[in-house]
């Protein structure tokens, strides 16, 4: 299980999140078997979206960020986060081997590429979801998704996502910290930002030397005096179930069903948790009747 906490700076003019997903990402790894560069990609999305899912106020509510359209051998990605961080993930090429980058370090950005499309969307639980996208600037993602906030939601805002990885392609630790500047917030306020932030260490680092968030988040705003509103524990978490997945079938063609209902053993497995799901001929025939 995670750690995600909120704070302020007691002026009003920072808004800060911070999570140790390193649980989160751990089963990400085990669920999809993810190379290391795609546990690192994947990691970075899903924990970014773990606390953007965190500023949401309905329970019923969710946010999604898709990585798409991009040029990069990763494929496709699908991170989904609900108000309490909880989230889970798709990879469409869990498995992916590119030579490191130039500073030694796993090529995520190679994975991703850059000639693709972020999608954000929020679902509120009710009335017409919000949905914003940007270009994929860097394919490192945390630029991505601070270019993201400056420019389809005019929020000037500090993002830092890391994941560090075994030798044996299991997660030593992983999480991040996104810093948004509030209304009011002056120049003043940027240069003491800047000044925290300028010989951090990565977030990666912080963690495997056992500091917790409010240290981490009080060393990135040490010339700020904060303070914690909301603290929770997410975890990988799929909603699905059996009555989804029927919900699915029955939105299906009938000549798609047909064609499924000659098999004998029908599995439909989740993409996001690799759960499957066994149903009878006779239950997909009564869903082909039910289209008649």
């Amino acid at each position: 299980m995670g750690r995600l906490i909120r704070c302020i700076t007691s002026d009003g003019m920072v808004m800060a999140k911070a999570v140790d997903s390193t649980d989160i990402v751990s089963r990400m790894e085990r669920i999809h078997k993810t190379s290391a560069v795609m546990t690192a990609a994947g990691g970075r999305l899903i924990t970014a979206a773990a606390m953007m899912g965190s500023d949401l106020k309905d329970e019923a509510a969710s946010l999604t960020l898709r990585i798409a359209l991009n040029d990069g051998p990763s494929g496709t990605l699908i991170a989904v986060a609900d108000s309490e961080g909880n989230s889970r993930i798709y990879i469409e090429n869990p498995i992916v081997e590119i030579p490191l980058n130039s500073v030694g370090k796993l090529d995520v950005a190679g994975a991703i590429g850059r000639g693709g499309i972020l999608y954000v969307i929020k679902d509120f639980g009710s009335g017409q979801p919000y949905n914003g996208l940007i270009n994929i600037e860097s394919g490192e993602i945390a630029e991505d998704i601070a270019a993201y906030f400056a420019k389809s939601e005019q929020v000037p805002t500090v993002c830092a996502l890391g994941v560090l990885v075994n030798p044996d392609l299991t997660v030593k630790a992983a999480g991040g910290y996104i810093l948004q500047l509030l209304p009011g917030a002056d120049d003043e306020c940027i240069s003491k930002i800047e000044d925290g932030i300028k010989n951090i260490a990565p977030m990666t680092d912080m963690l495997s030397q056992g500091l917790s968030l409010d240290s981490i988040i009080k060393t990135v705003l040490k010339n700020f005096n904060v303070e914690v509103l909301e603290e929770t524990n997410p975890q990988y978490k799929c909603n699905c179930s059996r009555e989804r997945v029927l919900n699915a079938l029955r939105s299906m063609a009938k000549a798609d069903l047909e064609e499924m209902a000659n098999d004998d053993n029908i599995n439909v497995k989740c993409h996001f948790c690799d759960k499957e799901y066994n149903f009878s001929d006779e239950e997909i025939r009564k869903i082909i009747l039910r289209k008649m």
